[in-house]
């Protein structure tokens, strides 16, 4: 019975999670790509870095799109 519960406790746990890695992974992603690009432009290269800073609104973007195909 106590197993059971666990179990049950586990699954909610993980479904909750993987609802917020699905609605916010996109915009995780577009802030490491933004932190990345401003490491780069002040240690590295600046051309590297507005490369890479470019990422960001592609990331997000793709992830608008995706959504809104999936709404359809």
């Amino acid at each position: 019975m106590r197993l059971s519960k666990n179990l049950k406790n586990y699954n909610q746990k993980q479904s909750i999670i993987m609802k917020f890695l699905e609605k916010y992974y996109p915009v995780v992603l577009a802030f490491i790509s933004f932190l990345i690009s401003v490491y780069l432009w002040f240690f590295i290269d600046k051309e590297a870095g507005m490369f890479v800073g470019i990422w960001v609104p592609s990331i997000l973007s793709l992830a608008i799109f995706i959504r809104l195909v999936q709404n359809d």
